[in-house]
């Protein structure tokens, strides 16, 4: 049942989103950065963590997800290095998921060629 409430969830995540791209015109960067923002913005309001124990991967893998890990990092980083850890926590809490795109896509790139679009 674990497995059919993340496909349910992280489909209407995925669905809302491209809705949202078809119906704006905010550009896909936009779009990512507005999804962070939001995952970080629930976290903080104390939304976000009861979604994502319901939900599990369905919640916690999209982008809404990497906004609410960076949120408990600062969270977490405050309560122990005060003022710094606002600035130290995001990066702490999200190294790890960051490292992990920058290696395996630079690993991709050795595999498939890009094409520019004309």
């Amino acid at each position: 049942m674990d497995y059919v409430k993340s496909f349910i969830v992280g489909g209407i995540i995925c669905m809302l989103v491209q809705l949202l791209m078809e119906k704006t015109k905010l550009l896909p960067g936009r779009i990512m950065v507005l999804l962070v923002v939001t995952g970080a913005v629930l976290s903080f309001i104390g939304i976000y963590q009861p979604f994502v124990d319901f939900a599990g991967a369905g919640a916690s893998v999209p982008l809404l997800g990497f906004g609410n890990v960076l949120m408990k990092g600062v969270k977490e980083a405050v309560d122990e290095q005060g003022f710094l850890g606002l600035f130290a926590g995001g990066f702490k809490a999200g190294a790890v998921g960051t490292g992990a795109a920058l290696i395996f896509g630079y690993i991709a790139s050795w595999f498939f060629k890009s094409h520019s679009r004309q």
